[in-house]
């Protein structure tokens, strides 16, 4: 099947990463721009092509725009069947060894090792891969067209196209609910990447990487039975707000091996669903202002906490539950239950400018100019004074008044730190606050009660105790 590849081809080479230094190039990623698109059309001729330069025309440890068309026929083919043959792009990729695929859509990421490239792969080979296991995946698939694209304003022009089929996939499932539907559906193509990570997919809450809405989830369950999305009997409902069923969490257990026992489909702070590291993008807790940031792949600054896109992301992917971080699709962030169970927008605090302009129409009106963006504040302390100003209900939720906390002297914590002199500070009162043990990657059974309290710290160390080595002292 894989004559003429010159590098191995399957699922053994799923899960391997390609790190910079063993880089020979880098295609789309978040330094660059990129997309893939499957569409179903009649004219189809069977062929691969790439336009513009091969492998072996850039330079080495270049970064290039890049995207994938694959155009497919067949008598039983339909447009809705897109966005689920679109997404095996991610695991067919990942099938070619020393190539590394991350994410979908229009947040392509893609490199290729030294190793693969100097045992003759090139692009017109990663072409006849997916070509060829498109047709033996699904043999409804008569024909298949592979076109690579690497030329900059090529790839520019059709990515706005593409764009706009994206959009007009989401539409459709806007006049479902959940509460409308017997099952959900789930999905573990990430497992490769994140062994404990099941995505669950519903009317309300697509995929978290965006590239999986509800109806794509049904259409990919019936055409591949035995494929790595299925249903999901929703099974007796918990808690309406918070989203938590009980068929879900049977599921959610039995494909995670154990490690999740309970989700929240629409929680970022109450047992949150798992993240893989495909999202579009993150929701995180922010203790001081009892809210929410959420900030998306393509941001390239900080946030009001100090942290980067790629560091939030790391707090909680790999299939991780982690209470305070959550990763989301923008689809989602459009859904009428978004993060209903911790107040929806009225908890959001924080938005990149170019992400609070893509949800505008989902974020309330009387909101809108409430929620910060990076043009507004740098850090909290700017956010805490923002957010007063526009009297957000997280000021009004949390009762912020200005006090004077005189800073009290602290027990010690190791023998070889001092404490600071007592000083004034002007600063937020907050009430009484309980964290899960298991917030910020934490283990199971610690819980931290915060009174009144107002913490700065450039960095937190948690190690433990030697008690027996302290005893004998």
């Amino acid at each position: 099947m894989f004559d003429g590849i010159p590098v191995s081809v399957g699922p053994m080479n799923e899960g391997e990463r390609v790190r910079s230094p063993d880089m020979y190039v880098e295609l789309a990623g978040p330094k660059s721009y990129g997309f893939e698109l499957v569409k179903v059309v009649e004219n189809v001729e069977d062929k691969v092509e790439v336009v513009g330069k091969d492998l072996d025309e850039m330079e080495e440890k270049g970064r290039y725009p890049f995207a994938i068309i694959i155009k497919v026929s067949g008598s039983n083919l339909e447009e809705d069947l897109e966005g689920v043959l679109e997404r095996r792009v991610h695991e067919f990729i990942n099938y070619i060894e020393g190539v590394m695929h991350l994410n979908q859509r229009d947040q392509i990421w893609i490199r290729i090792n030294k190793d693969s490239f100097n045992k003759g792969l090139r692009l017109k080979h990663i072409g006849y891969v997916i070509q060829r296991l498109f047709k033996a995946e699904f043999p409804f698939i008569e024909k298949c067209d592979v076109i690579l694209i690497t030329d900059a304003e090529k790839v520019k022009e059709e990515l706005e196209k593409a764009r706009e089929i994206y959009k007009k996939r989401d539409e459709k499932t806007k006049s479902i609910r959940d509460e409308d539907v017997d099952v959900f559906y789930g999905c573990i193509m990430c497992q490769s990447f994140a062994p404990t990570h099941v995505c669950i997919i519903t009317p309300d809450r697509p995929a978290l990487c965006g590239g999986i809405n509800y109806l794509d989830a049904r259409a990919a369950s019936k055409i591949d039975p035995n494929g790595p999305i299925f249903e999901v009997p929703k099974g007796e409902l918990i808690d309406e707000k918070l989203g938590v069923y009980s068929g879900v969490n049977e599921v959610v257990k039995e494909k995670s091996q154990g490690a999740i026992e309970e989700v929240s489909l629409h929680s970022a702070l109450v047992n949150p669903c798992t993240s893989c590291g495909c999202f579009e993008a993150v929701v995180f807790y922010i203790p001081e202002v009892d809210g929410f940031g959420v900030v998306h792949r393509r941001f390239k600054g900080e946030t009001p906490v100090g942290l980067p896109f790629s560091s939030l992301a790391g707090q909680c992917s790999g299939g991780k539950q982690v209470p305070g971080f959550l990763g989301v699709s923008i689809a989602y962030m459009m859904s009428p239950k978004f993060l209903q169970g911790d107040e929806g927008w009225e908890r959001i605090v924080w938005l990149p400018k170019e992400l609070k302009e893509r949800v505008k129409e989902a974020i309330p009106k009387d909101l809108y100019d409430k929620i910060a963006t990076e043009e507004d504040v740098s850090n909290t302390d700017e956010l805490i004074k923002f957010l007063k100003e526009k009297e957000h209900p997280c000021t009004k939720r949390i009762e912020v008044t200005e006090t004077k906390v005189e800073e009290q002297e602290v027990t010690e914590i190791s023998e070889t730190e001092d404490t600071e002199e007592n000083k004034e500070v002007e600063s937020i009162g907050i009430p009484t606050m309980t964290l899960p043990g298991t917030f910020a990657g934490l283990p199971p059974g610690i819980k931290i009660v915060l009174y009144n309290a107002v913490i700065k710290a450039e960095k937190i160390v948690i190690t433990k105790e030697n008690f027996e080595k302290k005893k004998n002292k």
